[in-house]
């Protein structure tokens, strides 16, 4: 029986790759996510967050980069990244429980590049089975501030060997093409809802054409629970009452036979 979705809402998840969910973060719950990463907006944290605190940073990313699996420093970020209403509907789309495998915040500042096309299982290598992205909009995310963009029906499309992206455009060096009939369309969210997608599908963002607004963004990644390995960077993993789960770490550097340096996905 499912816990959170309509059979609907599942089918449309199986056949298009992705799903938004409305509403799944209360107001005071997501006021708790803005006090903990304003905090962590003037620190540093090695290894995690490490920002240009310096005035006057050309690249506004350089000022505000991507916090990098805050929950293994921050238990607000863990609690958030075991949300339950997040949990139950993961194990509808998994038709298991879910393992939690990642976590990340973006601001994503006026002026900030988006990310090229990709396709997070590519990173992640989780196997057998696949990852699934929980992407959550701390603010409203639309077309002119940095929203994202999904290819439908591509969560069957083989992981591919990116491209080298444009790096006027995207703050990250890989490119996924889509296939020739299909486009990327964007998703446009309100603060609370949850973006669900799977880890074949194409995705990525807009660069933020806004003066004045921030696209904050917390962005987990998990696992089924009948998963075997995962790529080393993001073990160990996490049940949904915070137990720890240690897969066997999965060398695998991606389709083209050949290492690479991992960049993490979002």
């Amino acid at each position: 029986m499912l816990r959170q979705l309509t059979e609907e809402q599942k089918r449309k998840f199986d056949t298009e790759g992705y799903l938004v969910v409305r509403g799944l973060f209360a107001e005071e719950e997501l006021a708790e996510i803005d006090r903990t990463f304003a905090d962590i907006a003037n620190r540093i944290v090695p290894g995690h967050f490490e920002p240009d605190l310096s005035e006057g940073a050309a690249d506004p990313l350089r000022r505000y980069p991507r916090v990098m699996h805050p929950h293994r420093f921050d238990e607000t970020s863990k609690k958030y990244m075991l949300h339950p209403p997040v949990m139950d509907v993961l194990a509808d789309l998994y038709g298991e429980e879910a393992l939690a495998a990642q976590s990340m915040f973006y601001y994503k500042p006026p002026g900030a590049r988006g990310q090229a096309l990709h396709q997070d299982n590519f990173y992640l290598k989780v196997e057998p089975g696949n990852c699934i992205a929980a992407w959550t909009a701390i603010d409203a995310a639309d077309e002119e501030n940095g929203g994202l963009l999904v290819v439908p029906k591509t969560n069957d499309y083989a992981i591919v060997c990116p491209e080298l992206a444009d790096a006027k455009e995207s703050f990250t060096t890989h490119y996924v093409k889509p296939p020739k009939e299909q486009k990327a369309v964007p998703v446009v969210m309100e603060r609370g809802d949850v973006l669900f997608f799977n880890g074949n599908l194409i995705h990525g963002s807009y660069r933020n054409k806004t003066k004045d607004r921030f696209r904050r963004a917390f962005i987990c990644h998990y696992a089924n629970e009948s998963a075997a390995r995962i790529s080393h960077f993001y073990r160990p993993l996490f049940r949904a009452d915070g137990t720890a789960v240690d897969l066997e770490a999965n060398e695998d550097g991606g389709p083209c036979g050949m290492e690479f340096e991992a960049l993490y996905p979002h």
